[in-house]
């Protein structure tokens, strides 16, 4: 499949539309310091995964209440950080053309629908579907998420383009049947620098 072959565009929300990189850092730095694991160990797997999967392997001895309380304390330190958050390079640009191309988009996102509403709202971002971790059963990798994505905007997602930039969600992209686009880096079907690179993409293809 080819990008001209496209109907839809399933869009990853952090370090893919919303450049939180910094937020996400000092969110997580401050959970990890007052729940007493390396920040480093966090850091390292806590982007692109559900924030319960990120705090069940840095803390497995905590009870399932505990648990819930430091998933709830890292939304509430993330929800309250929004200083750095802008959009990436090119985000504004590509789903307004999207929108004149007429061809559907839709966001989903390992974080919560109160923290992805925060992040889309400070940057000017409106998806018309918009699937958060509040809406699966199972988080990235899985492909549940982007399967719902699909099926909300009526599109089968073997055609649909994944836009990711974390390996967790590109995988879940790949199990999902779609292309995948990779920013960062992340191995792909597309390699994009940025998002205006995809824009250029779909307007070579109109």
């Amino acid at each position: 499949m080819e990008i001209r072959d496209i109907r839809a565009v399933l869009f990853d929300m952090d370090g893919t539309l919303v450049d939180s990189d910094a937020v996400v850092d000092r969110s997580w730095s401050r959970w990890a310091t007052e729940y007493g694991v390396p920040v480093a160990d966090v850091l390292a797997i806590a982007h692109g995964s559900p924030a319960e999967a990120t705090i069940t392997r840095m803390r497995p001895d905590l009870s399932p209440a505990e648990r819930v309380a430091a998933v709830a304390r890292v939304l509430d330190i993330e929800c309250d950080d929004v200083s750095d958050v802008v959009a990436t390079p090119g985000a504004l640009e590509l789903t307004a053309l999207l929108d004149q191309m007429g061809l559907p988009w839709a966001v989903y996102t390992s974080a919560s629908t109160r923290l992805a509403k925060v992040r889309l709202g400070a940057v000017g971002i409106s998806p018309s579907i918009l699937v958060t971790l509040d809406d699966v059963e199972r988080g990235k990798p899985d492909p549940e998420g982007y399967l719902r994505a699909a099926e909300l905007l009526g599109v089968p997602a073997v055609q649909c383009l994944v836009v990711e930039d974390t390996v967790v969600g590109l995988t879940a992209g790949r199990a999902s049947g779609a292309l995948t686009a990779g920013l960062k880096g992340i191995a792909a079907d597309i390699e994009l620098a940025d998002l205006h690179q995809l824009g250029r993409l779909f307007k070579g293809s109109e």
